[in-house]
């Protein structure tokens, strides 16, 4: 049996190669020939009041496990109730879901929900125990 032809170990190139510096930027704009719009953000600013929302802890049928439930919302739909959901679930930290037009988050976080809910343009009140 003949032994593998040995790999070079002198280094080849030097590690300090730019496969970049041959590029010339000879025709390249210096500059954007546009100026980019300023930034728009997600969704619009919030209106002041859009109602009464009530935050609610439950147990009752949850085998002792305590959640947090967003009801009574007015006028607005489905897709903006889970972006709220989704947003309280990150900043809880915990998981969550929309269920018959109420946003459950698990565990007591009231307080975190109430902020998002005023940030967002709601009038929360605590309701229930």
């Amino acid at each position: 049996m003949s032994a593998p032809d040995n790999i070079s170990t002198d280094g080849g190139q030097s590690l300090g190669h730019n496969p970049f510096g041959a590029l010339s930027p000879a025709g390249l704009p210096s500059v954007p020939l546009t100026p980019r719009p300023p930034a728009q953000p997600l969704a619009s600013a919030p209106q002041k009041n859009r109602g009464r929302v009530d935050i609610l802890r439950e147990t009752a049928g949850r085998g002792g496990k305590t959640v947090t439930v967003v009801a009574n919302f007015t006028g607005i739909g489905l897709p903006e109730k889970e972006q709220l959901a989704k947003k309280m679930q990150k900043a809880c930290g915990a998981g969550g879901t929309v269920k018959e037009g109420r946003i459950e988050i698990q565990g007591d976080r009231r307080e975190i929900v109430a902020k998002i809910l005023t940030e967002a343009g709601f009038r929360p009140v605590f309701a229930g125990g």
